[in-house]
């Protein structure tokens, strides 16, 4: 009776200490990402509106591109964990190799769609007559280096997969620092102006693929693994990652339609909303860094066969992800007079954003299980269950969310409708969870053995 507590307590640490060696530098690679939106922003700035205007544009354009593929980070994390659960590091480097090749030919796919039809994406997103050049401009330069990104998504899933989730933090950080380095160099020093910054990005892009590539291939040397693409090995991951693509493009769809319900309330309500957003999304990286774990010592867990590892996993990390919904919320509330200054001095703007903002500060303990819920689902491999529960969600928000404009409701009822849509979510996901389906043990299937 005295050591099972014990054993409880020890076990509950170890699970932190590791929940913690992975979220930390996840969170951390992770912020890195908009920085380099950030940056380039600030240096284009100094060009002028309009240049600054077609950044936006192709910026917007640019990470739409890309940010529908990160399935090629997610399954490769849960099929690569699972191999080196079951011990079995040469197949875990091949599996992951066959994301990295995925991602290289949809990035040439893209290219190939993205740099002719630049004009007509810029177009299509409404860009003003002097914004227009700029933004087709920076798309274009910029959509050579979609590759690279790709390629990036797919090796830092494979790290997460190894458990390593601090080489692609330092590959981040060096890809930040190059990055402001090459755009000062370029748009001024250079005078290359919008252009400059664009083929920055894409140097720095390609430097972070190029990092990437030399670890892995030199693990897959080391473990005698196979480097040449894999027919039907890139095949099983595009089937594989098919769906998250598709609840990736759900959760789109959801966020793009609250835009549009704010667009048609009031510029006021747009303003606000677009604040409140920017925020959600910060603290969507610190909840989404426990789900990177999730994927990584959940895939490890089965892969190796310990269903009540796995279990036990889950239900620490769900506790985590409470605590840092509780935490976040108290935090939007305490540090409100500070950062809302820091985006707007408008009254109008202040009060409408006030009530919202305390809708998402209430919801985050729901954000912290639901987020903390999907990386435990994607790390099992139960992509399929995902992309139903997303679908279904969005069938559940759309309805919800069209109705505030009809029934006369401002921002807040369209946040309301937001935190619906999580409730929905945490419900579909903590079903799945409680049902223990998802505990599937023993490595992914080779599909290559069937060809």
């Amino acid at each position: 009776m005295t050591q099972a507590p014990a054993a409880s307590g020890s076990s509950r640490r170890r699970h932190d200490r590791e929940i913690i060696s992975l979220a930390v530098p996840a969170f951390g690679a992770l912020v890195a990402e908009p920085l380099f939106v950030m940056v380039d922003s600030a240096i284009v700035g100094h060009l002028g509106t309009p240049q600054l205007a077609g950044l936006g544009i192709a910026a917007a354009l640019l990470m739409t591109a890309v940010s529908v593929f990160v399935f090629l980070a997610y399954a490769t994390t849960a099929a690569v964990a699972r191999r080196v659960g079951a011990g079995d590091l040469s197949s875990a480097i091949r599996q992951g190799m066959d994301g990295i090749w995925l991602a290289l030919l949809l990035g040439i796919a893209v290219v190939a769609f993205m740099f002719p039809a630049a004009p007509w994406l810029v177009e299509a997103f409404g860009a003003s007559g002097t914004a227009a050049p700029h933004a087709i401009t920076y798309l274009r330069i910029s959509s050579l280096g979609i590759p690279a990104m790709l390629v990036v998504m797919a090796a830092t899933g494979v790290l997460r997969g190894l458990q390593d989730t601090r080489t692609p933090l330092y590959v981040a950080i060096g890809g930040f620092a190059a990055n402001g380095a090459l755009n000062l160099g370029l748009v001024y020093g250079a005078g290359l102006g919008i252009a400059g910054s664009a083929w920055g990005t894409v140097l720095a892009q390609a430097g972070m693929a190029a990092a990437y590539l030399v670890v892995v291939v030199r693990g897959a040397r080391r473990h005698h693994a196979s480097l040449r693409p894999d027919t039907a090995g890139i095949r099983a991951s595009a089937r594989a990652g098919m769906p998250l693509l598709i609840r990736t493009l759900s959760l789109r769809a959801v966020l793009l339609i609250a835009t549009a319900v704010a667009a048609r309330l009031s510029d006021t309500s747009i303003a606000a909303h677009q604040i409140i957003l920017s925020l959600w999304s910060l603290t969507a990286f610190a909840l989404d860094a426990i789900a990177i774990a999730g994927q990584a010592i959940i895939g490890r867990c089965l892969g190796a066969g310990d269903a009540e590892g796995a279990r036990a996993a889950c239900r620490r990390m769900v506790e985590w992800g409470i605590a840092s919904g509780v935490g976040l919320g108290l935090l939007i509330v305490l540090a409100r007079p500070v950062f809302i200054p820091l985006f707007t001095s408008d009254p109008a703007v202040k009060d409408t954003l006030l009530p919202a903002l305390l809708v998402v500060a209430l919801t985050q303990p729901v954000a912290g299980v639901v987020f903390v819920l999907d990386g435990v689902l994607m790390g099992a491999g139960d992509g399929p269950y995902l992309a139903g529960a997303m679908l279904v969600t969005l069938m559940v928000f759309t309805p919800a969310a069209l109705l505030v404009p009809l029934l006369g409701g401002g921002l807040t009822a369209l946040w309301w409708a937001m935190a619906l849509m999580m409730a929905v979510r945490m419900a579909t996901l903590w079903l799945r969870a409680r049902s223990g389906r998802w505990i599937v043990t023993g490595p992914p299937v080779d599909r290559r053995s069937f060809t």
